[in-house]
């Protein structure tokens, strides 16, 4: 029952992560009545308290080893509290008051993230690469579930009578899926930690870790814009109106399906020639949604389809390598992981500081009629931009040594 315990931690911070990415934007936005611009800088805020909380959080965990169950309880009861709130904000509800929460939320999502992450070795059957690349899987897998999960939800609660877009009730949804988690997987918190030794950027370096932060960061970007755009891209640019949930899931389906088959597959030929197939697919789907025109909802299916299979290389790759250089340098994971995550919210936060306020100065407001000028600076910041830092997350693979990780 190990690896269902692990895919099923991972399901609620998944399920977790997507309101605070995908749903917040258009929530804050139609429900509270603010700015897109305050929107994106409030996120970059919450990002600078990250920037030192995400390494502390690494760090504290790598210190105390034997209170990993409280850390792991900590994280769900965070979010346990704090969807509720933040969902049951009314309209009206000052910046403050949804900072706090925000903060309480990324805090509970960074702890329970790093916790995960950071004892790969500890959760894994044995430490080695293969069985590592085999936790990847189990647990990007319940990560995919829990973003579908989250997708779909507040459409459903609509669908079943929920008020105010099915927020409040989505709130209270995640709350409980929270509680029942940690009730779940108390067990797995009890095994003895693997622990290793303090880290460094010169032992970072060594291991070839810091070349993997670097291309984590580059290669979180397009996805950071596309997540914080994919509801404004469909429903106002591709005016498919009711079909962001499906298309959403649709796209994370695609992602869960081939989970197993990239880690199968980079245990054969190796994680370096993995990603060289699985990118140049995200590339391809980048410049074919740039090209699509309004109401083509079979052309951004098959986008779907594709970006999503690529982002399933991404989830269970990238993580996995980290793991390996780390184990295999006897350094402490959780510790590099604090900063793993960091990069990658990074990511998320400059998406949404740049992009948002670009697209308001564009004139474009969601879910109102825009000018082909706005409708034009949505599919450069959907697509465009997304498509020239792939290359550049690609370029940075093609310079990794061709044996990162060891089979």
């Amino acid at each position: 029952m190990l690896y269902p315990r692990v895919s099923l931690y991972a399901l609620m911070l998944a399920a977790a992560g997507i309101p605070l990415y995908i749903h917040l934007p258009r929530f804050a936005a139609v429900n509270l009545g603010i700015g897109l611009g305050v929107i994106g800088t409030v996120l970059l805020v919450i990002r600078l308290v990250d920037l030192v909380q995400d390494p502390l959080i690494g760090w504290a965990i790598d210190r105390w080893p034997h209170a990993q169950l409280l850390f792991a309880s900590t994280a769900a009861i965070g979010l346990a509290i704090g969807f509720p709130l933040l969902f049951g904000l009314p309209e009206g509800a000052g910046i403050c008051v949804l900072v706090s929460v925000l903060v309480l939320l990324f805090s509970a999502y960074s702890l329970g993230t790093i916790l995960l992450y950071g004892r790969s070795a500890t959760l894994a059957k044995r430490p080695d690469a293969k069985e590592l690349m085999t936790l990847a899987a189990w647990r990007e897998g319940g990560q995919l579930t829990g973003v579908i999960l989250a997708a779909s939800a507040p459409a459903l609660f609509v669908a079943f009578g929920a008020s105010a877009q099915g927020y409040p009730a989505f709130g209270l949804f995640l709350g409980l899926l929270a509680i029942l988690t940690l009730t779940l997987t108390l067990p797995m918190w009890r095994r003895t930690p693997i622990t290793g030794e303090g880290l460094s950027f010169a032992g970072l370096g060594q291991a070839g870790a810091l070349r993997l932060l670097l291309l984590a960061l580059v290669n979180s970007l397009p996805v950071a814009i596309t997540s914080t755009l994919f509801l404004f891209f469909v429903e106002d640019r591709l005016q498919l109106t009711g079909k962001a949930g499906p298309l959403l899931i649709l796209f994370f389906l695609s992602a869960g399906v081939t989970v197993p088959l990239w880690a199968k597959l980079s245990n054969r030929i190796g994680p370096k020639q993995t990603l060289m197939i699985a990118m140049p697919l995200s590339i391809a789907s980048f410049i074919g949604a740039a090209m699509l025109s309004a109401g083509n909802l079979t052309g951004f299916a098959l986008i779907c389809l594709a970006s999503g299979a690529a982002l399933g290389a991404d989830m269970v790759v990238l993580p996995a390598m980290f793991s390996v250089v780390l184990t295999r340098a006897g350094l402490n994971a959780s510790a590099a992981f604090g900063i793993w995550s960091f990069a990658g919210k990074l990511g998320l936060a400059l998406a949404a500081f740049f992009t948002l306020p670009l697209l308001e100065r564009s004139g474009f407001t969601p879910g109102q009629a825009n000018s082909t000028e706005a409708l034009r600076t949505l599919t450069l910041a959907y697509a465009v931009l997304p498509c020239i830092l792939k290359l550049g997350a690609f370029g940075l693979v093609l310079t990794l040594p061709t044996e990162v990780t060891a089979k």
